[in-house]
């Protein structure tokens, strides 16, 4: 027995002909696209970085100051410079302390002694809340939970700092 080969006609050719060629197509301009969607998402994150907030550790005092900082934030593709704040200071224990600035009820900026009222706590003044000098917040004022602490370390006798982390609530 012999067996016929099976002839591809010309109508077949071309239709496998094109359908691949416009597949290969179709990959050549979706690529593009899928990298610019993936980028990203690959990219190293400096997000756990620390940086040098340009205190030196001998200047914080057992008093809360404010520093400020700036830092380069990537999203994405955009490039920009954002500022960020804390209150740093040298707790009972010899221990840096630093509190982020930003109230946990509606996102304001507390201050150290922004109430005569209450000279030695950190205020609110949106909503009066209060927190005591550890960060916790006051008992029966608007704020649900504790100012939220930086990540810190010293290195070279300078303070750096990294994220600020939720303590949870109160």
């Amino acid at each position: 027995m012999s067996e016929k080969k099976q002839q591809v006609t010309r109508r077949q050719f071309l239709n496998y002909t094109l359908t691949g060629l416009g597949g290969f197509m179709a990959a050549g301009m979706l690529a593009p696209m899928v990298r610019m969607a993936i980028d990203p998402v690959l990219q190293e994150s400096g997000a756990g970085d620390m940086a040098n907030v340009g205190l030196a550790v001998e200047d914080i005092t057992n008093e809360p100051q404010r520093v400020d900082w700036t830092i380069t934030q990537v999203d994405g593709w955009y490039e920009s410079e954002v500022t960020k704040s804390a209150w740093v200071f040298v707790n009972e224990n010899d221990e840096i302390q630093a509190f982020s600035p930003i109230c946990t009820h509606l996102g304001c900026v507390v201050s150290w002694e922004g109430s005569e009222e209450y000279p030695d706590q950190f205020f609110c003044p949106c909503h009066n809340g209060r927190y005591y000098k550890d960060g916790t917040n006051v008992p029966g004022t608007p704020p649900t939970a504790p100012l939220s602490v930086y990540e810190h370390s010293v290195e070279n006798g300078m303070l750096y700092l990294g994220q600020p982390i939720p303590r949870g609530e109160a």
